[in-house]
C-alpha cells in the first residue's frame, strides 16, 4: 500500500471513531422519560396563554420551586404556550409538580452482596466501571442509592375550570438530577401535546 493510501485509510479510520465519540458523548447528554399523558385538547384550540398556580404557601417560592418553575415555563413554551401578560386574564391555568424519592438498599436486601458466611467469587463486570475477577471474603456493602424522579403537569381551562390536559413523566438513576434535567422531564411530559398517549411510552430529551 502506498504512502498515500495509508493516509487516507488513517484519515477514515480516525473519522470513523471521531464521529463515533461524538455520537457517545451526544447520548450522555439526552435523558430518557418514561411519559403519560391524558385529555381531550378541544380541536383548533391554539396553545395560548397561560399563568403556573401557586398553592397559599407557595406564594413566596423558595429557590428550589423556582427552579421547578422555570423548567416547567421552558417546556410550554416550547409547546406553544407564551406566557400571559401581567394583569391579564390567561387562556389556561397549569398546575405542576416534581418529587425526587431516594431509594437505599440495606446489604440484606441483596444476597449478591451481602454475605456474613464467608467470602464468595466476584466474576467479571461490564461496563466503564468492569472490575477484574478475585475472591472476596466477608462483609460487602452495597452503598450506592437509586433515584426516582417524577413531573406533573394539568392544564385547566381558565374560564370553567375544566382539566384540558394532564401529563407525567418519570426518569430513574443513581443521582437526584439538576435543574436541567427536570427542565427535560417537563419537556418529555408536553412531547406529545396536543395529542395524548396514556400508554407509557420513552421519550428521549437532549440536555443543555
Amino acid at each position: 500500500m502506498s504512502t498515500a493510501s495509508r493516509s487516507s485509510a488513517v484519515l477514515a479510520a480516525a473519522s470513523v471513531v471521531l464521529a463515533t465519540l461524538l455520537a457517545g458523548c451526544a447520548a450522555m447528554k439526552s435523558v430518557t422519560s418514561e411519559v403519560s399523558s391524558y385529555g381531550d385538547w378541544p380541536a383548533g384550540r391554539p396553545a395560548g396563554t397561560y399563568v403556573i398556580e401557586r398553592l397559599p404557601s407557595q406564594q413566596n417560592p423558595s429557590p428550589q420551586q423556582q427552579e421547578v418553575e422555570q423548567g416547567a415555563q421552558q417546556a410550554l413554551q416550547s409547546a406553544g404556550f407564551t406566557p400571559a401578560p401581567e394583569g391579564a386574564a390567561p387562556d389556561v391555568v397549569v398546575q405542576i409538580g416534581a418529587r425526587v424519592t431516594r431509594y437505599d438498599h440495606p446489604p440484606w436486601d441483596d444476597p449478591w452482596w451481602w454475605h456474613p458466611y464467608g467470602g464468595r467469587w466476584i466474576g467479571p463486570g461490564w461496563g466503564p466501571y468492569a472490575w477484574s475477577p478475585r475472591w472476596a471474603g466477608g462483609w460487602r456493602w452495597r452503598t450506592e442509592s437509586d433515584y426516582q424522579r417524577e413531573v406533573g403537569m394539568l392544564i385547566r381551562d381558565r374560564a370553567s375550570g375544566q382539566a384540558l390536559y394532564e401529563a407525567r413523566a418519570r426518569s430513574d438513576g443513581l443521582t437526584a438530577g439538576s435543574p436541567a434535567l427536570i427542565a427535560a422531564m417537563f419537556t418529555a411530559a408536553l412531547k406529545d401535546f396536543p395529542q395524548s398517549n396514556n400508554q407509557a411510552h420513552d421519550v428521549a430529551v437532549q440536555l443543555p
